[in-house]
């Protein structure tokens, strides 16, 4: 089983890399979106990441996962990458960060 520590820097390991994903319709990384629900990492170091969409006919609804789980399994520590998309609860622009929100103007 993984130490807590090791879990905690690879799951802010995960933070750092999906802001480097963005959102192709809106100029903010996904995280700060408040796309991203939840991470976890099992003791097969297998990443969980469940996530939802700004809209469910979203244009990358099939590739943005790819995307993330490619981007999660470059991480060393991290073996496979498995991403659940939820619409629940449906994703509204309060669950954005405060950078997020000002990037955009709403603040």
């Amino acid at each position: 089983m993984m130490d807590h520590e090791k879990t905690l820097a690879l799951g802010n390991h995960i933070i750092e890399k999906l802001k480097s994903v963005f959102d192709p319709e809106i100029p903010v990384n996904i995280y700060d979106l408040g796309l991203i629900y939840n991470i976890s990492i099992d003791e097969k170091s297998v990443a969980h990441i469940t996530m939802t969409l700004t809209a469910p006919n979203c244009p990358v609804a099939e590739s943005l996962p790819q995307e993330i789980k490619e981007t999660v399994i470059s991480i060393e520590g991290i073996d496979d990458c498995e991403v659940e998309i939820t619409f629940d609860p449906p994703w509204t622009k309060d669950m954005m960060s405060e950078e997020a929100m000002l990037d955009l103007g709403f603040l």
